[in-house]
């Protein structure tokens, strides 16, 4: 038996994307006679077998999310976590469901992710960046399937992304504790390959050259994957210091959670000893992906959303905003 032509092949002849050719297929609104007839076309050509009664509806309402195999534990993390949940349910609500694939760069091919993921879904949402690379997700844009990106932002190409005011949250925290007379300030920054994680630690000395301070290089120790919680071992080496901080900024909240961790394990107490600054977009995205999805005129836009400093007991400032 010849193997079924893919949604994907399709709309390669027919020079549309995946999403206008299921649509076509399943006979759904929204798509012009010309276009339409043109699918028609291609589909036959390639020995479719078109019926309205069998045609596969998989595709049709099923959204992906993709995120990294490592940031699964974004699923419980507060930022990460209310993300998700709120793109979870705006999905449910326009009628789709969301297929989760988490990319382990170690034991996947882009090839693979793209015939796993891409043949089986009708829109993508891709969640943060790390593992998934501006190269991956150009590959990902070629497939022709609609895009949008949260917390992700590929230089040059106008996809639609939702990000977080990253810089101004990092700004934001520091320049809370400058105010309360801090001045001795350690900062438990993230990897690299996260551009929200880059972009917050920019803010954050951004606040400190306004008052013309810098962080020592002790009191920026590199970020370290061997403890399950983020900042832990960071906030040990600081911990080790003659000369300790009197605040620390933690540039994520699981960072956060591993300094203090590591904080109360010393016997010190938050915040009397050392203060501590945590900062608190998804159905945004997904009403973004279903306009695409629909074929409405969506202008790819950066979206920048704005973010709350929340003033908690941690920082040794309740109640002030």
């Amino acid at each position: 038996m010849s193997k079924r032509p893919s949604l994907r092949e399709i709309a390669a002849i027919s020079d549309v994307s995946v999403s206008t050719v299921s649509l076509v297929l399943n006979e759904r609104p929204g798509i012009s006679e010309q276009t339409r007839l043109r699918v028609l076309e291609a589909a036959s050509q390639l020995g479719y077998e078109i019926s309205s009664s069998t045609a596969p509806r998989q595709a049709l309402n099923t959204i992906g999310l993709l995120i990294e195999h490592g940031s699964i534990h974004a699923l419980m993390d507060i930022f990460y976590g209310d993300v998700i949940r709120g793109f979870q349910s705006e999905a449910q609500r326009l009628g789709y469901q969301v297929l989760l694939h988490m990319y382990d760069q170690h034991s996947e091919e882009l090839n693979a992710l793209q015939s796993d993921l891409v043949e089986r879904v009708q829109g993508l949402i891709i969640a943060n960046d790390g593992d998934i690379t501006p190269e991956m997700v150009v590959q990902l844009e070629k497939a022709r399937v609609p895009l949008v990106l949260i917390e992700n932002r590929i230089e040059g190409h106008r996809l639609p992304s939702i990000l977080g005011d990253n810089f101004t949250a990092g700004y934001t925290v520091t320049r809370h504790l400058l105010s309360l007379g801090h001045r001795e300030i350690a900062i438990l920054r993230g990897p690299t390959k996260y551009s929200s994680l880059v972009d917050r630690l920019r803010g954050c000395f951004a606040a400190l050259g306004e008052v013309g301070l810098t962080v020592p290089e002790a009191f920026l120790p590199p970020p370290a994957s061997e403890h399950p919680q983020k900042g832990y071992l960071q906030m040990k080496s600081i911990l080790s210091l003659p000369c300790k901080p009197t605040a620390v900024v933690a540039i994520s909240d699981k960072t956060a959670f591993g300094a203090m961790s590591a904080i109360h394990e010393a016997g010190l107490r938050i915040p009397e000893d050392i203060a501590i600054v945590r900062r608190e977009m998804g159905v945004l995205a997904m009403q973004k992906l279903h306009r695409i999805i629909e074929g409405r005129a969506e202008i790819p836009v950066k979206s920048v959303m704005y973010g709350e400093l929340i003033v908690r007991e941690s920082c040794g400032a309740q109640g002030l905003r």
